[in-house]
């Protein structure tokens, strides 16, 4: 990271009011979660909580007249993995590894998603993280209607490791795959030409 970028990142990073308003800035105008038709409403000073709200509109109303289900399953897709990579820091990886969706009833108008991550989660993974390289956890995330009714009810997988872990087990891929590409024998050359 360039001086400039460093200064401004310990800039922010030492006011979270301001962080959280610049991630909720980001987060809304990033073209994927943009594009899904939700809104962060918002974002906690430590950005372990996100509320997101979905609204019935023409960007998201399906053939019934209803919230389309991929708009739901894609509205909860970056959150858990943005807030455990900004609470966890630069010597861990965060990936979303997969999702199930459970539909319960159809959207007929605006539904909320909460994101919420602890202390003791945090910790947690810290200490499950120093027992082996990487982990996966779930975490459920339900779609509320303004009646208080669950619509959707969503699981998100995620991979969670050590940085070092994580680029050893890509350098080792990456030596199998360049390993697999490159002749073994004389003869295999011979008859490729």
């Amino acid at each position: 990271m360039s001086p400039f970028f460093r200064k401004i990142s310990l800039y922010v990073v030492a006011r979270p009011r301001l962080a959280a308003k610049l991630v909720k800035f980001g987060l809304n105008w990033f073209p994927a979660i943009h594009r899904t038709g939700c809104k962060v409403t918002e974002v906690s000073p430590d950005v372990r909580y996100i509320r997101v709200e979905l609204p019935l509109n023409w960007k998201t109303r399906n053939i019934n007249g209803t919230i389309f289900g991929g708009s739901m399953f894609a509205a909860t897709d970056p959150f858990y993995m943005c807030m455990l990579y900004f609470n966890l820091g630069d010597d861990y990886v965060v990936w979303d590894k997969g999702g199930t969706i459970r539909f319960k009833r159809p959207g007929r108008g605006t539904l909320v998603a909460e994101f919420k991550i602890d202390e003791a989660e945090l910790t947690q993974i810290r200490n499950l993280l120093d027992l082996t390289p990487e982990i996966d956890r779930v975490y459920p995330v339900q779609l509320i209607d303004q009646k208080g009714y669950v619509c959707a009810e969503i699981e998100r997988v995620l991979y969670i490791a050590h940085k070092s872990a994580y680029d050893n087990k890509m350098a080792e891929r990456r030596a199998k795959r360049d390993l697999a590409a490159t002749p073994s024998s004389p003869e295999q050359t011979n008859s490729d030409q």
